[in-house]
């Protein structure tokens, strides 16, 4: 699938480098699919940097998928009901999807099953 780019000058600050924009052709019905494959990687990648951070704070985390989104969308996201008495001044209804479901939290330390063995990395790795 090809992608037609258009090569623009930033009018915001002279000199600067050009910057490539997609043309309206990446944003057609035919190009739907690399959209949402698009957005699923991206929010995944978020996701995962929310999780680290989580972590870097001592918070548990349980994140999860395999889960019925379009549930969890209507539950959530109003997906297709209007929002009556709520502000939806950024979200249109039925606009966010929900990727994956992810607990935070503070574990009780005392219920966990203990480590499993590792290797040891002499095991294995081998250095070349």
């Amino acid at each position: 699938m090809a992608i037609e780019n258009e090569v623009v000058p930033d009018p915001e600050v002279e000199g600067r480098p050009k910057r490539r924009r997609f043309t309206a052709e990446y944003k057609t019905r035919s190009n739907a699919e690399l959209l949402e494959a698009t957005a699923k990687r991206n929010s995944s990648l978020q996701g995962a940097y929310m999780i680290m951070a989580a972590r870097a704070l001592g918070l548990d985390c349980g994140p999860m998928s395999g889960l019925d989104n379009a549930k969890v969308d209507e539950e959530f996201f109003a997906a297709g009901h209007p929002c009556f008495g709520c502000e939806q001044e950024f979200f249109a209804e039925g606009h966010v999807k929900s990727n994956f479901l992810c607990n935070l939290g503070y574990g009780d330390r005392g219920t966990l099953h203990p480590r499993l063995p590792r290797l040891a990395f002499s095991e294995a790795c081998s250095l070349l």
